[in-house]
């Protein structure tokens, strides 16, 4: 049944969602006791700061207010932005986690863990141990964000601006490798 009435309600919480110029990351209604628990996740290019949740929030209340039938009952409303444990699955997630060190496991393959570079539709462009690779999400069984406590190394965010800029092959570089 809650599986049943989040599959209804998404569409009306992701229009209020991208109004607010954000993305529905995840949808979610659980029974809580007497209540049900809707827990929105969403997303931006730029991240969602705490003003922002409570935006949508507000939004998102509204279209549940304007359409209770749906819902039947009392309801707790949770909006809340993903964590840096949230698998890369989309490729707005990969453009978001430009520079990051992110942790690889391929389909086929052992696991790497590699920068991350520019990100297409299709593939993302990665630093893996002083080489460039072109990875593409469908070769991909999970990737995650690895946390890191210092700042990157300068060289390795300067060779995936040049290779973004299209200035890999002009003079000494990284080796590269297409998977």
């Amino acid at each position: 049944m809650p599986n049943e009435l989040a599959s209804r309600l998404e569409p009306l919480v992701a229009d209020a969602v991208t109004a607010a110029g954000f993305d529905l990351d995840a949808l979610d209604v659980q029974q809580a006791g007497r209540r049900k628990l809707v827990k929105v996740v969403v997303d931006g290019e730029e991240g969602v700061e705490l003003d922002q949740v409570a935006e949508i929030s507000r939004a998102v209340s509204a279209v549940l207010d304007e359409h209770e039938e749906l819902i039947a009952g009392a309801y707790t409303l949770e909006v809340t932005s993903p964590g840096v444990d949230r698998p890369l699955t989309k490729p707005r997630h990969w453009r978001r986690a430009k520079y990051r060190l992110v942790r690889v496991t391929p389909r086929e393959g052992a696991e790497f863990v590699g920068r991350v570079g520019n990100a297409t539709d299709n593939s993302v462009r990665m630093l893996v141990d002083g080489t460039l690779r072109e990875l593409a999400y469908a070769d991909v069984a999970k990737a995650v964000i690895e946390i890191e406590f210092r700042q990157p190394p300068t060289g390795e965010l300067k060779l995936l601006d040049n290779d973004a800029c299209g200035k890999i092959g002009e003079g000494a570089g990284p080796k590269e490798e297409s998977r």
